[in-house]
């Protein structure tokens, strides 16, 4: 897939203004800070496409953009301590409202690779079974790991999330390294689409 063209379509703080769109919607989401704006950024081949921050929570709404053959919808971080009960409460119910939508052709689940998941990032897939949501782990951050030991990282991931190793893509904001296997994922959600949308 070559994405040729990305643009941000609106923000919804509720589900009276979520998009429902008529070709494929990618989920994205993680734990606050852990680099959903970078990995959009890099798809978009733009650097200001989605807004970037060091401070940890600023994605407070589902922030939605077009690019081309589908949608990819930005949401909220979650895990975040230094925010009241309520707005906690506020992004929990954003969320679930999210998830119960039937326009939702795959998620992208980002985690640092860094780092062991945290109970946030398991509750997350844990979820994502239970609803029967397909999905792939986006591991990130890995240029901020030696190389070779990469592969023992995904390993130690795909472990914890109880999936496969060739569902978890190791990505680089940095290096762009992962692009082209989550492109190659992108595509072949498209492609089944359509696919099944001819059958009709």
């Amino acid at each position: 897939m070559i994405i040729r063209e990305a643009k941000f379509i609106t923000s919804a703080a509720d589900k009276k203004g979520f998009v429902r769109p008529d070709k494929p919607m990618i989920a994205v989401c993680g734990k606050s800070n852990v680099g959903k704006s970078s990995f959009i950024n890099m798809l978009a081949n733009r650097n200001k496409l989605a807004r970037t921050s060091a401070e940890p929570g600023r994605t407070r709404l589902v922030n939605y953009f077009d690019f081309g053959e589908f949608i990819l919808a930005d949401l909220p971080g979650y895990g975040f301590a230094k925010v009241s009960k309520a707005e906690k409460e506020k992004w929990a119910h954003l969320l679930d409202d999210f998830f119960a939508q039937d326009t939702i052709s795959h998620v992208f689940a980002l985690a640092d690779i860094r780092h062991e998941p945290t109970a946030d990032d398991l509750l997350m897939i844990r979820y994502l079974y239970t609803v029967r949501l397909p999905f792939t782990v986006i591991a990130t951050k890995a240029d901020k790991l030696a190389k070779t030991r990469v592969k023992e990282a995904v390993r130690r991931v795909a472990a914890a999330f109880c999936t496969g190793e060739g569902n978890v893509i190791a990505v680089s904001n940095e290096t762009r390294r992962g692009k082209e296997e989550v492109l190659g994922v992108l595509d072949a959600i498209v492609n089944a689409e359509k696919s099944a949308a001819e059958e009709l």
